[in-house]
């Protein structure tokens, strides 16, 4: 048997007795898509099932991605139905493109689709156990790695980054000053006023001195320091490095033989473990001024009583603990907001999420580091 099957220009498709030949012409493009796709779709509805099959490529003049499809499509549905397919005439510039989107259109029909799974209470625990496992293995390849970094530097001076440190410094101590300024003169005055409000009941109006002054320096002021810079400078490191892995910047880094945690993650750490303690003390002053303010308008308590009191209720002890506690939160605070940098993936949603994560993370981190200090400083008498 012999005939035309179709007579039009981009495919066409002539039957003999055990054989059909498909010979191709023109644009096989984007621009010929809806014409294309349904000529191929209706030839391989009239194609005789049991004929072997030849296309013939010579006449195509351009040939892209959707016309390598629309072949593979052709080639794939034939083979499909048992038949052998022979393709001619497809010039060497199109038949790498045409290989690449057959392997992975072969790949796509491979993989086969997961069945949606209803997740049970045990199952949804256990997979959170096993991404919060994972995610603390990251932030001990991190500290490894800083650590690691670290210790270079100081093997070799010259290759630490100075400059970077001292533009990072700037950033997350300098220009933060005034927000922690004015957020721990609130904290300080709110606690005073509290204080004075309740403590009045019972006659202790003195007692608020202390609290302030205890508080302040032992918890409060470093505390809410660090919960202000892990939402401050801890987003903004992983909003960086995120934007610069999205780039392909830290590729590009290694690319030339740089190692990221040196140019990046050093410098941003370092920044921060020398700009929190200096921010926790000029908090912790802040929130002791608020507290003396708020003792003279609304405690009707005088500065000079104020400030004798305060000498009386605090130490050099309490200082101590809340300064010694500032470096290890900064370090905490760094090592998540470059872990979760690191983590960026292609999209913008990634880097929100990762931004979120490093925010949060670092926020818990730094209560749970500062109740295991609290506990540690009661237990040697501090």
């Amino acid at each position: 048997m012999q005939g035309e099957l179709t007579q039009e220009t981009l495919l066409t498709a002539s039957a003999q007795q055990s054989s059909t030949t498909f010979v191709a012409r023109d644009s096989w493009t984007a621009s010929n898509a809806a014409r294309l796709d349904k000529i191929v779709g209706g030839l391989l509805e009239a194609a005789d099932p049991s004929a072997n099959a030849t296309i013939d490529m010579t006449a195509v003049r351009s040939f892209d991605t959707f016309g390598a499809w629309q072949l593979a499509r052709l080639d794939h549905a034939l083979k499909a139905k048992g038949r052998d397919v022979k393709i001619v005439g497809l010039s060497r510039r199109y038949a790498d493109l045409f290989r690449a989107v057959q392997e992975a259109s072969d790949r796509a029909e491979a993989t086969e689709a997961k069945p949606r799974q209803e997740y049970s209470g045990p199952a949804a625990i256990g997979e959170a156990v096993v991404k919060s496992g994972n995610g603390f293995l990251l932030l001990l390849n991190m500290v490894g790695a800083v650590c690691a970094s670290a210790f270079r530097a100081l093997l070799k001076p010259s290759t630490f980054r100075l400059t970077s440190m001292v533009n990072q410094l700037d950033r997350v101590a300098w220009q933060a000053i005034p927000i922690i300024l004015l957020i721990t003169f609130l904290i300080g005055s709110i606690i005073a006023q509290q204080g004075f409000f309740h403590f009045r009941k019972f006659g202790a109006d003195d007692y608020v001195v202390d609290m302030v002054g205890i508080l302040v320096l032992r918890e409060i002021g470093v505390l809410i320091v660090a919960i202000m810079v892990a939402g401050r400078s801890g987003s903004s490191y992983t909003a960086e490095l995120g934007s610069m892995k999205m780039r392909e910047e830290i590729d590009a880094l290694r690319t030339m033989g740089f190692d990221p945690v040196d140019v990046l993650v050093l410098p941003r750490i370092l920044a921060l473990v020398i700009g929190l303690p200096l921010l926790t003390f000029i908090g912790s002053m802040s929130a002791l001024y608020g507290g003396e303010l708020v003792a003279w308008l609304y405690g009707g308590m005088s500065p000079e009583i104020y400030i004798a009191r305060l000498k009386e209720a605090i130490s050099l002890t309490h200082f101590k603990v809340g300064m010694i506690k500032a470096p290890f939160m900064a370090f905490v605070i760094g090592v998540v907001a470059c872990t979760e940098g690191f983590k960026v993936g292609g999209s913008a949603e990634s880097l929100g999420l990762r931004t979120t994560s490093s925010v949060v993370t670092s926020i818990f981190l730094v209560i749970v580091l500062d109740g295991l200090f609290a506990v540690f400083f009661a237990s040697i008498g501090m």
